[in-house]
This record gives C-alpha cells, structure tokens and sequence, in this order.
C-alpha cells in the first residue's frame, strides 16, 4: 500500500513536534546544568504574551522623513507626534517611539518643495480612523514650516508580534 505525500508531510510534521516538546520539557525542567540562554531572555510573562495586541509595548513607531529644518522645534515636533499617536491609537506614550528625519533630501511629485514621508508601525492599532486622524495631526504639526497635507505620505503598517523584536525577542515569544 501506498503512502501520498502529504500524509507522509504530516507524519514528519507530527514526529518533530513531538521531538520539540521533549526537548522544550527537558530544557525547563531542574537539572544540574546550566539554562539555556534563550530561556534566559524571556523577560515576559504569560499575562503579557497572551494581551490584546493594542495593548502590548515596544510599539507604535513612527519614522518621519521630511525635506524642511525644524530647527530648536524639531524635538517638540517630536514629542507632539507621540502625543497624537497616543490618543489616535489608545496606546501608552511609554510604548511609542518616534524618529523625525529633517533637512533630508526628499522629492515629492518630481518637486523639491517642502515634503515629508513616514512610516508607522503598529501591533494592533491601525485602522482607517487612527490612521486619518494621526496624518491629520502630522500635517497640522508640519505645516508651520511649510510642508503642505498634500505634500505627504504616511503609510502605515499593521504589524504581526513575530515581526516586532524588543528586549532580546519578539513579541511572539
């Protein structure tokens, strides 16, 4: 009799895990030798794996990219982008991060005019409100200097835990 692929793909499947599990078991049960340095980093607890997305820290982050100098502003520039994020998203400002590129060399339309690009990262917290309200708020912080709403782009990116990396590890564990 025989065997198809895939049942032959489960049954491999099937023995790795259960070869992984053994593993994993002797790794974190006491023994006199010494932890692995993967189990050491893990600096989460259950409670946090197994949060909302929206809820976990390490993120949103927001890279913003613009041609114009902000000058002694750029920090308050700054500070306020994460303010806006804060209250667009629902997430702690403890978690946003926030990087502000000025005097960069930037087109937009072919045109060296005051421009700006940025890129948002989020577990969880993107979605068609946020996310117009957080560009809304972006323009308005831009355009004293010149940067008009037409003249950027935000994109914005929703982000799985395994794709986020914090403190050693991902947000998957």
């Amino acid at each position: 009799k025989s065997t198809s692929l895939p049942s032959l793909l489960l049954i491999l499947l099937l023995s790795i895990q259960k070869s992984l599990s053994f593993y994993i078991k002797q790794l974190t049960t006491t023994s006199t030798r010494p932890a692995s340095p993967l189990l050491k980093m893990s600096t989460f607890s259950p409670c946090e794996l197994n949060a909302h997305p929206s809820t976990l820290p390490g993120d949103p982050s927001l890279l913003l990219i613009t041609n114009v100098d902000l000058g002694e502003k750029k920090m308050d520039v700054m500070k306020a982008c994460s303010k806006a994020i804060e209250e667009a998203t629902g997430k702690p400002e403890a978690y946003i991060a926030v990087s502000v590129t000025d005097k960069a060399d930037v087109i937009f339309g072919g045109s060296a005019d005051p421009c700006a690009l940025g890129n948002l990262y989020s577990i969880g917290a993107i979605s068609m409100k946020s996310n117009g309200v957080i560009h809304n708020a972006i323009s308005d912080l831009l355009e004293p200097f010149g940067v008009d709403a037409s003249r950027m782009y935000i994109n914005f990116f929703d982000m799985d835990r395994a794709d986020v990396g914090w403190n050693r590890k991902t947000f998957a564990g």
